[in-house]
């Protein structure tokens, strides 16, 4: 774990008690005079705490000192991601989170199933424990689009990844990506794109959503 999250971050005497005592004292095993470092995910920075003093319950932090440290990818990557099966979702989450994707919108395209709902107060906390394992220092977006054609009228720069003998995915820079669910693009969303704005990987292969998705951050990010 690269730092501890805590909405109180930055004041100077700070009390862990509850999941975040039972983590730092019984899973790490911290005591007093430890160094800890914790972020509020707001202000970019990194404070440096020290254990004061500790019972069975509840420690005492006191600051030490801040760092103005962001730790975020160099290049700015939003997914338009078609809604698949939110178990799914979860498992790839973290993967995307630690190769620093900035935003997720979700999107219930032709072929998703409405049924399928993601929770976003599930899927924040998963991003949170992705971003004190990895180090980063801002959380990634998440937001939800009726369909297709609404988030391309919100962000017409945008690009699909479909089937392209031409443009290829690792010739079109970061930006705005829209990832289809299981069984593609329906032809009425496909047209909602120009030619030059659909690209695709050099692959005879089909991936899977959440296979594509990982690769196409992957090719753009890393």
């Amino acid at each position: 774990m690269q730092y501890l999250y805590n909405e109180s971050a930055g004041t100077p005497q700070l009390t862990l008690e509850g999941d975040d005592h039972r983590y730092i004292f019984r899973v790490r095993r911290h005591k007093t005079d430890d160094t800890l470092y914790l972020r509020n995910l707001k202000d970019g920075l990194l404070y440096r705490y020290r254990i004061v003093s500790m019972d069975k319950r509840t420690a005492l932090l006191v600051l030490k000192e801040s760092t103005a440290l962001e730790v975020k990818a160099r290049r700015l990557l939003h997914v338009g991601w078609c809604v698949i099966d939110p178990k799914n979702i979860e498992k790839m989450l973290p993967s995307l989170n630690e190769m620093g994707v900035a935003k997720i919108t979700f999107i219930y395209c032709r072929r998703s199933q409405k049924s399928f709902k993601p929770d976003f107060k599930r899927l924040e906390k998963i991003l949170l424990n992705s971003s004190q394992q990895s180090g980063r220092s801002v959380m990634m977006q998440l937001e939800m689009a009726e369909n297709l054609k609404e988030f391309k009228e919100q962000y017409p720069q945008s690009k699909m990844l479909h089937f392209s003998e031409k443009n290829f995915i690792g010739n079109s820079g970061s930006g705005t990506i829209v990832i289809g669910c299981e069984g593609g693009f329906h032809e009425e969303e496909a047209a909602l794109f120009d030619q030059d704005d659909i690209i695709g990987f050099d692959t005879p292969l089909i991936l899977k959503s959440e296979s594509a998705v990982c690769a196409a951050a992957s090719k753009l990010l890393l």
